[in-house]
């Protein structure tokens, strides 16, 4: 049986998981050696070794992960702890937390950091999946069917935005959207939907509206008309951004000889390891990072049509468009598509409550590719012929591995 389960694997999936780790590793020590000595005055390799120990205990969280049976995840205890636990790291941020980049999204643990609200997004994808899954027999019935699972989606949207943090809870927002159009209700539910968010985001958006168009916040909107007449002000981290992708070229300059990691380009490792990489790797460099990232999304979306359990599917597509939307956000920002919003590259940038989050989120979305896999490769005759009579309505031979 683990045999079958092993061979069942999708190791074209790890192999770019790993490949596009490593690489980024490599990229975050490249791009942060001169930031730790100056900025910081600690050793050049402080922040590879943080990220290597990250990798390191990463990787034994997504084997675990990706031997767990993701069925079991709907169990009602697994989705009311997920629920109870997210929703109290949000709210006791605003006792323990610290601000960091403006907002009050952190907690400090010992010399490390951890974000919870990387960890939601997760929690959402879950919750989300596992409810419109159980509710396919009647999920057009507005009030029953569509509503309830929205009320723990607005309470963390509204908290993470309180932090401030709108960016996150944007992304949140999407990725739930994305479940939401995936999980079969008709359009008229959506269209309802859509309404309601409306409605309900305008109160919110007048109440806070001082904070939300903030003159900083605003600063970021006015920069993307032209950085380059605000160089020295809110356009300082586009310009040196675009002067870091431009002079990369086809071929780069060379691993490890960016220029605008010198002290110019402002955290360098994190949210801007991109434009290092294209600076030092040219073209290249950032047609490897562009097509891992849209080989992961893309398995992931291939994994969710192929996928007969409703609950798999919709996981699939959360974690799928997680990733993806993630990365556009990133790559948009520092090529001044829209304001930046501080968002790290998946598997690339630096930071060990992303790389914890996204290994967790590919160990399920690993799991779900190999219960795919096992069906299609070993599945008996009397199976298909369950299959043939239940086609579509996500019925499996047993909870959670097939026999």
């Amino acid at each position: 049986m683990l045999k079958k389960i092993l061979k069942s694997y999708d190791y074209s999936l790890l192999i770019v998981i790993i490949l596009l780790s490593v690489f980024g590793l490599v990229m975050v020590y490249s791009s942060s050696m001169v930031w730790a000595v100056q900025i910081n005055e600690v050793s050049s390799d402080f922040y590879f070794q943080k990220q290597k120990f990250n990798l390191i205990f990463a990787g034994i969280i997504f084997i675990f992960v990706a031997l767990f049976p993701y069925k079991a995840l709907k169990s009602n205890k697994i989705l009311i702890s997920m629920v109870f636990l997210s929703v109290f790291a949000l709210v006791a941020l605003f006792v323990v937390g610290h601000v960091a980049g403006g907002a009050l999204s952190w907690v400090k643990l010992g010399t490390r950091s951890i974000q919870p609200s990387e960890f939601v997004k997760l929690c959402v994808i879950i919750y989300l999946s596992a409810v419109y899954a159980k509710k396919q027999s009647y999920i057009n019935q507005f009030n029953k069917g569509v509503v309830p699972p929205l009320i723990y989606l607005v309470l963390v949207c509204i908290l993470v935005a309180l932090q401030p943090d709108y960016g996150t809870a944007a992304i949140i927002f999407a990725i739930a959207l994305m479940i939401i159009l995936s999980s079969g209700m008709n359009f008229k539910n959506i269209s309802r939907l859509i309404l309601i968010g409306l409605v309900c985001i305008l109160p919110f958006v007048l109440f806070f509206k001082d904070d939300i168009l903030s003159k900083e916040r605003l600063s970021r909107f006015e920069a993307l008309e032209n950085p380059f007449a605000l160089e020295q002000d809110s356009g300082y981290h586009l310009v040196n951004s675009y002067l870091a992708i431009g002079s990369g070229g086809v071929n780069g300059l060379g691993l490890g000889k960016s220029i605008q990691k010198l002290g110019y380009l402002p955290e360098p490792h994190t949210d801007f390891i991109m434009a290092i990489i294209a600076e030092e790797l040219g073209v290249w460099g950032v047609c490897f990072v562009l097509l891992s990232l849209g080989f992961i999304v893309l398995k992931g979306i291939i994994v969710a049509i192929r996928c007969k359990d409703p609950f798999g599917s919709l996981l699939a597509i959360g974690i799928s468009s997680m990733i993806g939307i993630q990365s556009f956000v990133n790559l948009a920002g520092i090529s001044g598509l829209i304001p930046l919003t501080g968002v790290p590259l998946p598997f690339v940038s630096y930071g060990g409550s992303s790389l914890l989050q996204l290994s967790i989120a590919i160990g399920i979305l690993m799991n779900v590719s190999m219960f795919v896999n096992y069906e299609r490769k070993y599945k008996n005759p009397q199976d298909k012929k369950v299959d043939s009579t239940s086609k579509g309505r996500g019925h499996s031979t047993n909870t959670f591995y097939p026999q």
